[in-house]
């Protein structure tokens, strides 16, 4: 059987990202050129020029992902790229490489939704893996809860009904003057602290429901922050630690709740906030505790990549869910 090579491209915010993937599950390359940097200076990503650096960065990426597979460009069998969602800037710079690499290849590319994306990265790391399921997909833009019978049959049971968990991490850690990338910052800082020596909220968590909602929790964090600096007793480690902690508990408690409600003999974590290490540690302890599998793509792949692009895009390319050069970008769903 002859085996697929499938080149993916990854733009829809800050990574220019490529990579090359052999039958959907065999990872030869995976580069990823990271922005943050360029980004740190403003506390957050500026659309505009994440959507210039891609244009720079691409050409070379995507040359320097063909190198490290071992493959020619004539090796490649179709292009996968994100077109949705994402910062529609950033979608056209790779979307529009994607169809003029295609194109002049005379080669199938497929456009990818970047969050299913997110979920196929566990399968690329954890083939083993049966329907059904649950999945939490919780990142920058999105924190999700989805009943999966198969690929093609899937549910939403809930949503954040504000900020999404990666948003929060940004806003709070922006707030406390902990830097860019918010996440890892918080997450740094929590490792210094003590959960529980202030009081945070848990929303959504007595509501009988998979709901989300995150930016009262955002809120209270800044109102105690300013609270605690007017008195001189504020300590920026314990609030981070307090905050993570509340934010983790929720996504932990209301993902096994609907593990054990539809029955589902796994879960899956998906996107950004998964590579948390707090987030990590107590999914783990809480699968322990309820003997329900639990599976996690590693930290390179829980972040933005082209792996889980190209992967997800041999799929496509075996129904032959072809796309035409005049697919779109969208920014959301």
């Amino acid at each position: 059987m002859k085996s697929i090579n499938i080149l993916g491209v990854e733009t829809s915010c800050d990574e220019t990202a490529a990579a090359v993937v052999r039958n959907g599950d065999e990872v030869l390359s995976n580069i990823i050129n990271s922005q943050i940097e360029v980004h740190q200076r403003y506390g957050g990503v500026v659309p505009e020029i994440a959507s210039r650096q891609h244009v720079e960065n691409i050409g070379a990426v995507v040359t320097e992902a063909l190198r490290a597979a071992a493959v020619s460009i004539q090796d490649i069998d179709a292009v996968a790229v994100t077109n949705r969602p994402g910062l529609i800037g950033a979608l056209l710079v790779g979307l529009s490489y994607a169809k003029a690499l295609a194109y002049a290849l005379n080669k199938p590319f497929m456009g990818i939704n970047h969050l299913e994306g997110h979920i196929y990265a566990n399968f690329i790391e954890h083939p083993s893996i049966t329907f059904p399921l649950i999945c939490l997909l919780v990142s920058g833009g999105h924190t999700s809860l989805i009943y999966m019978e198969d690929f093609q049959n899937t549910r939403l049971l809930g949503a954040t009904r504000d900020d999404a968990a990666g948003e929060a991490f940004d806003k709070v850690a922006r707030f406390l003057g902990l830097g860019y990338p918010g996440g890892p910052a918080v997450e740094k800082a929590a490792a210094q602290g003590k959960a529980g020596l202030y009081t945070l909220p848990r929303p959504y968590l007595d509501k009988n429901d998979f709901e989300f909602s995150f930016s009262g929790l955002k809120t209270a964090a800044m109102n105690m922050c300013n609270k605690l600096n007017k008195n001189g007793s504020l300590n920026v480690y314990d609030l981070a630690a307090e905050f993570q902690e509340a934010l983790v508990e929720v996504l932990v408690e209301k993902t096994f709740k609907a593990a054990r409600r539809f029955s589902a003999p796994n879960v899956l974590v998906a996107g950004g906030v998964a590579a948390n290490s707090r987030l990590r540690e107590m999914m783990r302890l809480k699968s322990k505790i309820s003997d329900i599998p639990l599976f996690f793509p590693s930290v390179k792949m829980c972040t933005d990549n082209a792996a889980m692009i190209a992967g997800l895009g041999y799929h496509h390319y075996k129904m032959k869910n072809f796309a035409k050069l005049d697919l779109n970008a969208y920014p959301g769903l």
